[in-house]
């Protein structure tokens, strides 16, 4: 029977906890325990509570808009969530807008990450699955129920689709708009009926990205686009070598510049604030600046690598052990015993760090940036200027990428644009620019790092023992974060995807030395799995061969217990004719599988390789990132990983002479160009599984697919990043 005021389920005189709602509009949202982040198929209700976030508003003019609690660096994860949200809420797709959330991790946490607001580790659509979905269907729930209300008849009979409710057996419809503020006053469902994936229509779909146009068209604000009222500028002349303090400054002619208003010092050098962007960099060349370099890093990137290897002869602090690899390498048949190098490598997103603080009419700060971590930029500009948190309100904008550089532990760019802000008096908006040799010459780098593995196998060719260890400075030590994630002196964001290996290795020990070198290093795009996976693909494949086995049914031998990488494995391999044998003189193809961030990545690679040269011909993909949410969006973060990390397999690296960096724009450091981006083919897993994130883990496999290529090519294993093409001469 129907209830007197409103249709059941829902009570007659409904509570507005659990709701936010304003005039003509529908707020709803939900946040997500973490347990249930990454469950198997369907929802576990349970773990999901009600709570007053606000992730989609409804209104009158029936346009949906979902707040996005996550940065989109280009990702495209405003139009996944979106995506997940309308799906759910039976919305149609060309009414469905985005904003992204403010600042507030009681509202807006990853519920991967703990009690913060924050992106990265292909968290995203992870944490947001349930979340997003729940709400969603909250929300349709409220507007079936206002609609039964208003025409007298069973809840049961109406039906959401592409923002109309209607009553079928009635003929009667109405839009979303016209529901939403009366719906709004209805209490939020506890437990709103999820859709089967029958019922999809979004979800699993190619459908448009919704930044495309403003992206194309140029109406996409991004943070380097923010101008305020009177605004100026900011540049920071920073120390040439890390660690390095100011002694002294002379400013006399940095103050005679045209347009130069101020000069300050602050903890991380010299901040010269003038009218424009062209002003301060003017007077920043004319400013002297006296460095301490007692405390610097001064040795060059040859010393800092000699030092390594003499740690690695030791067995280092054990980050994973079974068996005994040392007795097993004795009785083994073949040995094979190998060293990996990497570099530093820099981030160099397209977009420049940068950010704008003004000081607002009520006494607190407004900040416009393309925030990343949220908790910890709020928290630390907030102690910076000497007020709460909540006194620091972040506008977030599009981001031009990042691949970690914005997610620092110490929010150092804003910390700095807050420092400059407060030094110069609060006077005017402040929009502090890095350049970018100022971020590819003075920022955070993805850790140098050296590996040595011993590996056997027996007179079968099966493996008997593998030996590694490797030497490469923390991420984490001496960060916030150190508590979380560093246990026993390891860092797990070091030794990932070679401490918890899925090969079937019986006697196997990963040990680590953590670096103390004084180049500031942090997480880049896959983090550890970036040279992790390097070495597990390339020595897999060393044994393969050392055993004369094809490599897929050497790698599939060992993956017996991991049955959604060997899936994507024996994919990757059939769409890609996959073949061992020798192709084209100097053509070769080679593989690599790995699972990173919840997601499982294998690649082919085809290429040619003459002379001193590589030529990437084609990259055949296979993922499963349990349900594709939107398969074109996948399909583009793995072209894209594949154009991001190829410079950096064939010629990137961040050197150090006398402790000073010596690449500073994209002549010394090159990006990927359009002539030689491959051919690149994605397949994609169909899945029920609850989905993961595909942002990062595209990026790990494809240097070793390519190295294993150039072996099958030309004979000569080339271990190390980037690739040494001088070894395939003469081959």
């Amino acid at each position: 029977m129907l209830n007197a005021r409103r249709p059941n389920p829902l009570p007659a005189r409904p509570s507005r906890r659990g709701l936010l709602a304003g005039a003509g509009a529908l707020v709803v949202a939900f946040r997500l325990d973490p347990k249930s982040a990454r469950a198997a198929p369907g929802p576990n209700l349970a773990d999901v509570k009600a709570q007053p976030n606000a992730f989609v508003r409804i209104g009158a003019d029936d346009t949906v808009t979902v707040v996005i609690k996550h940065l989109d660096m280009g990702q495209g994860n405003t139009t996944g969530l979106a995506t997940i949200l309308a799906d759910e809420l039976g919305a149609d797709w060309a009414k469905v807008r985005t904003e992204f959330a403010p600042a507030d991790a009681t509202l807006y946490n990853n519920t991967l990450m703990g009690p913060i607001q924050g992106t990265g580790g292909s968290t995203a659509v992870a944490n947001s699955w349930f979340q997003l979905r729940k709400a969603g269907a909250a929300a349709r729930e409220m507007l079936m129920a206002e609609a039964a209300f208003r025409w007298k008849v069973p809840v049961s009979e109406i039906t959401v689709a592409d923002n109309l409710v209607r009553h079928a057996p009635s003929g009667r419809q109405a839009r979303f708009g016209e529901l939403a503020a009366s719906a709004a006053s209805l209490p939020v469902p506890s437990e709103p009926r999820l859709k089967d994936p029958s019922e999809w229509r979004l979800i699993g779909q190619t459908i448009p990205r919704l930044d495309s146009v403003a992206k194309t068209n140029g109406t996409a604000v991004y943070s380097l686009d923010i101008r305020r009222p009177n605004q100026v500028t900011a540049l920071v002349a920073r120390a040439p070598r890390f660690g390095a303090t100011v002694k002294g400054f002379d400013a006399a002619a940095a103050r005679k510049v045209a347009g130069v208003l101020d000069v300050v010092q602050v903890p991380t050098g010299v901040a010269v604030i003038a009218r424009d962007t062209w002003s301060a960099m003017k007077g920043r060349e004319a400013l002297t600046v006296a460095w301490d370099d007692s405390t610097a890093e001064t040795r060059s990137s040859d010393a800092i690598l000699a030092e390594y290897r003499e740690r690695a002869k030791g067995p280092g602090l054990t980050a994973s052990e079974r068996g005994d690899p040392q007795a097993a390498l004795k009785g083994a048949a073949k040995v094979v015993e190998a060293e990996f190098t990497f570099p530093y490598l820099a981030h160099a997103a397209m977009e420049p760090l940068n950010a704008t603080i003004e000081r607002a009419a009520d006494g607190g700060y407004d900040v416009y940036a393309g925030f990343q971590f949220q908790t910890v930029e709020q928290a630390t500009m907030a102690a910076i200027l000497g007020v709460t948190p909540d006194r620091v309100r972040l506008h977030s904008n599009w981001a031009g990428g990042s691949f970690g550089r914005r997610a620092t532990p110490t929010a150092d760019y804003l910390a700095e644009a807050a420092a400059v802000f407060k030094a110069s008096g609060e006077k005017a908006p402040l929009h502090l620019v890095w350049t970018r040799e100022d971020d590819m010459a003075g920022g955070y780098y993805r850790p140098t790092v050296l590996h040595k593995v011993r590996a056997g196998i027996d007179g079968k060719g099966a493996v008997v023992g593998w030996d590694h260890v490797m030497v490469g400075k923390s991420i984490m030590i001496g960060s916030p974060f150190e508590a979380m994630i560093v246990k026993n002196g390891i860092d797990s964001t070091t030794v990932e995807g070679a401490s918890d290996t899925p090969y079937a290795l019986p006697a196997y020990r990963f040990g680590v030395h953590n670096g103390r070198e004084g180049v500031p290093v942090l997480w880049w795009r896959s983090v550890g799995h970036t040279h992790t996976a390097h070495v597990m693909e390339v020595m897999i494949d060393e044994l393969a061969h050392a055993a004369n086995v094809d490599p897929v049914a050497y790698r599939l031998s060992l993956l017996t217990q991991a049955p959604r990488l060997a899936g994507v494995l024996k994919l990757a391999a059939d769409k890609a004719g996959w073949s061992a044998k020798p192709q084209d003189p100097g053509r070769g193809l080679g593989v690599a599988v790995h699972e990173s961030f919840g997601s499982y990545v294998a690649m082919v690679a085809d290429v040619t390789a003459q002379a001193s040269a590589v030529r990437v011909n084609r990259i055949v993909a296979a993922v499963d990132v349990g349900v594709p949410v939107n398969p074109d969006v996948i399909r583009a973060q793995v072209e894209g990983a594949v154009g991001f990390a190829l410079s950096a397999v064939l010629r990137n690296r961040i050197t150090l002479k006398d402790g000073q960096v010596q690449e500073h724009n994209f002549d010394a450091y090159e990006p990927t160009r359009m002539s030689e981006m491959p051919k690149v083919e994605v397949h994609i897993v169909p899945s029920q599984v609850a989905p993961t994130g595909i942002g990062e883990p595209g990026v790990p496999v494809l240097g070793p697919a390519i190295a294993n290529a150039v072996f099958a090519a030309t004979g000569r294993r080339l271990r190390s990043l980037p690739l040494d093409l001088s070894g395939v001469k003469g081959a």
